[in-house]
């Protein structure tokens, strides 16, 4: 006689295959094949490069009525909602009052505005009322020419006691100014379990504020996703010297600078832009290079940990550079790339603890980010995050990591599973998926193209630590920095911008779909399904 979790498993398995076979279907007389993950690891395959897609790569003007002020007064905006560790509760994120930038700059009193949420289930009455707290930041530079900034109030409250899978309206602001934004609305996650699984994930990274970042978001809201991911670098702020002059000789004109400035409205200008996504759609963020913004006292991430909330504390971090969620049968991790991340940092005895807790019974799927990718074949960041690679690859793999989500590279880029360099079909899946539309333009130039191979000692990041990248010990690459052609473990590149949209259909199974920004929004650059298979690939389990 079978045991019961012999039969759970042989159903679950007959599930997955049924729904393939539902989902490979179509109404149309022709089926579309999509190909699985089982049938790889897949041979590396590197699309054609379109020399007419590296326009558009320039930012919105401050003048584009996408980024101006619409609002009076300390009523709110730039508003975003973001998610707690769980289902139950989410965070509510916005602006009351206007930034400033120049030599003498006062900041705003954040006890001056309350900061105060009415929500509930039905537009009228709003029955629910949550309380949160405000700050201000500011970006100091005590040197002659540079202009200082500090940004408007902003407010974060945490809604609780919130129900699955539920619609939810919401006003935020201070009645009593009075001061209230309009009415929005946003839909709660499923509640955790091996059969609750958001509709669609939108996964998008490196995206700026460009005119080619319009285009991925508009992308983005054509297919109606229930969460966004941003893998890092958000505003590009720090690419504006000189308060926005773009001078071509920075130590010319700012001779006793030791550091350069970053122009803060980018961000204000991104947070207006974004609104009518991100105010519906929760929206999760890890730290990207771009985000580092140095200022005096050598203090940095000054915008992105005060501008957006994080479930860190209820995660059981400590930062806001790595923490952890449920969406649905989905537990995700944020890692920071930026900080320290070895065995004896905080980062990584977190990192230990939140695996140890993931129930793969209740939580089936785990996903992690970054912003550096570690399996990147491109010329830019290659190998970049090594030392990271060395010190936390095993942890994931020991525990069954299913999917990374990765930035930094300006390109899409999918691998084979892989494990320390080596093709292994229970390793994970690695995506970078920097491709959002930034100002940099994209990546072109793969390292293992002749004269590509990067000198070794230019590969560290200095804000990422030491230097781990050695030449390769075995297989084709031995005794080389790079390969001499794609390598194994890249299965699919291509230099375009875009964005990525998960589903997660079953235990089993999860559909990847990289939709590219010169494409209709219905065709698919890139697609393939995801599968897991826990019976060959054992995965640590909660005690």
């Amino acid at each position: 006689m079978m045991k019961p979790t012999t039969i759970t498993k042989m159903a679950s398995i007959f599930y997955g295959f049924s729904l393939l076979l539902l989902l490979l279907s179509s109404s149309s007389s022709v089926a579309v094949h999509i190909p699985t993950t089982l049938d790889g690891p897949f041979k590396p395959v590197t699309m054609p490069y379109d020399v007419s897609l590296r326009g558009n790569a320039v930012d919105l003007p401050a003048s584009d009525s996408r980024v101006q002020r619409h609002v009076n007064g300390f009523q709110p905006e730039q508003i975003s909602v973001s998610l707690s560790s769980d289902y139950h509760s989410v965070w509510i994120s916005w602006i009351t009052g206007e930034f400033q930038i120049g030599y003498d700059i006062k900041p705003l009193n954040p006890e001056s505005v309350k900061s105060i949420v009415h929500f509930g289930t039905l537009k009228h009455p709003l029955t629910h009322e949550a309380t949160g707290y405000s700050q201000v930041y500011s970006q100091l530079y005590p040197f002659e020419g540079l202009q200082n900034y500090t940004s408007g109030i902003i407010h974060h409250v945490r809604l609780t006691g919130l129900k699955p899978n539920t619609l939810y309206y919401y006003r935020c602001g201070d009645p009593s100014v009075p001061a209230m934004s309009s009415l929005f609305h946003f839909r709660t996650m499923p509640i955790p379990g091996p059969r609750n699984y958001p509709g669609k994930i939108a996964i998008v990274g490196d995206l700026g504020l460009t005119y080619n970042t319009t285009a991925t978001i508009s992308h983005i809201s054509s297919n109606q996703p229930d969460l966004l991911l941003l893998v890092g670098d958000v505003t590009y702020a720090n690419l504006y010297l000189t308060n926005g002059t773009g001078s071509d000789c920075y130590s010319c004109s700012f001779p006793d600078s030791p550091i350069h400035e970053t122009y803060q409205p980018r961000w204000d200008y991104w947070g207006r832009f974004m609104q009518n996504l991100i105010s519906r759609v929760p929206i999760m963020v890890v730290e990207g290079n771009h985000e580092i913004e140095e200022q005096v006292d050598h203090q940095t991430f000054a915008a992105y940990s005060s501008r957006f909330a994080f479930p860190s504390e209820e995660s059981g971090s400590s930062s806001t550079f790595y923490y952890s969620f449920n969406a649905g049968g989905i537990h995700f991790i944020m890692l920071g790339a930026y900080i320290a991340y070895n065995e004896s940092a905080s980062q990584y005895k977190w990192l230990e603890r939140d695996l140890a807790k993931v129930d793969r019974d209740v939580t089936p799927w785990l996903v992690v980010s970054w912003h550096p990718p570690w399996y990147t074949s491109y010329k830019a960041h290659y190998r970049e995050a090594e030392c990271m690679r060395v010190a936390m690859e095993h942890l994931l793999y020991s525990n069954g990591v299913d999917i990374v989500f990765n930035g930094h590279v300006h390109a899409y880029e999918r691998s084979n599973r892989v494990y320390n360099y080596t093709l292994d079909p229970c390793a994970p899946l690695h995506i970078t998926i920097g491709d959002g539309g930034n100002r940099e333009k994209m990546a072109v130039e793969h390292a293992d193209e002749p004269g590509n191979c990067p000198e070794p000692s230019t590969t560290p990041d200095k804000f990422m630590g030491g230097f781990c990248a050695a030449n390769f010990t075995s297989g084709p690459a031995a005794g080389n920095f790079c390969w001499d052609r794609q390598p194994d473990y890249s299965a699919y590149r291509e230099s375009s911008f875009g964005h990525g949209i998960l589903e997660v259909k079953n235990t089993t199974y999860a559909l990847w779909t990289w939709y590219r920004n010169q494409d209709s929004e219905k065709v698919a650059g890139d697609q393939i399904y995801i599968v897991r298979q826990p019976d060959i690939c054992p995965v640590r389990r909660k005690c």
